[in-house]
């Protein structure tokens, strides 16, 4: 009979039993191990409907409906499951479910259901794997962490060591620059020297610069925090060892 209002015969008809054409879902846990022998436990969810065309099929052909489903889901999971890996099993979730959705709609098509739509809706291993690959994933973590640091300390002492290569070739340009230019002072200063005060040698105005960069170390060295004792040559025929002494110690 149709949805509605119906009339039945008396004695020659009865009412036997309904049978709904709504779409019903049957959760089925099915605990199986994975190819390597963890164990788990997935949730196949399946949605299915009476076909109306093969309704008298659908109420007389099967006794138990959801028990034959739930046959058929244990048997493709406990078939496919064995022969995948934990990590490939979280990969596979599509394959499986469609694996599930062919083999219903094989079976139960003939006993007068369609079967709308399979799902794996949950895949839970036991606790302690669950644990064991997050320590697993938090140590591959934990490396990658390292070596991500090392390689910034490694940058880290290459730029230094060019900045310091860079400062120290900078300084010696300084250095070098500061050094031309006291001896071009000096040449200009013997020229001017000589030009001005007839019968003075070259070897006159070198000791006279001498003996004023003599002055000008002493006067520094005498000035500086850390010096408490200065010593003077007070010789006459010394007194360029000493100038020479004394600019030493002021380049160092």
């Amino acid at each position: 009979l149709s949805p509605g209002f119906n009339l039945i015969w008396c004695p020659c008809e009865q009412h036997a039993g309904s049978v709904s054409f709504r779409v019903q879902q049957l959760d089925v846990r099915v605990e199986t191990k994975t190819k390597d022998n963890v164990f788990l436990t997935t949730v196949v969810s399946v949605q299915y409907q009476v076909i109306r065309e093969k309704a008298y099929q659908a109420f007389y052909a099967l006794t138990n409906t959801q028990q034959q489903i739930t046959a058929h889901i244990y048997d493709v999971m406990r078939s496919q499951l064995p022969t995948l890996e934990l990590d490939a099993v979280f990969e596979a979730k599509e394959d499986l479910a469609l694996a599930v959705k062919n083999a219903l709609q094989e079976t139960m098509s003939g006993y007068g259901y369609q079967i709308l739509q399979a799902l794996i809706t949950d895949i839970d291993p036991d606790q302690r794997v669950k644990n064991a690959m997050n320590e697993i994933n938090s140590a591959k973590r934990l490396k990658f962490a390292i070596a991500e640091k090392a390689e910034g300390q490694k940058i880290l002492q290459v730029k230094s060591a060019e900045a310091e290569a860079e400062a120290k070739y900078l300084s010696g340009v300084g250095v070098a620059k500061q050094r031309k230019a006291i001896v071009d002072g000096l040449r200009t200063s013997i020229v001017d020297f000589s030009g001005n005060i007839k019968g003075a040698t070259s070897k006159d105005v070198m000791d006279l610069l001498l003996l004023t960069q003599y002055f000008d170390c002493i006067r520094d060295v005498g000035s500086a925090n850390h010096c408490k004792t200065t010593f003077v040559s007070s010789s006459s025929g010394g007194i360029r060892d000493s100038l020479l002494v004394a600019d030493a110690a002021k380049l160092k």
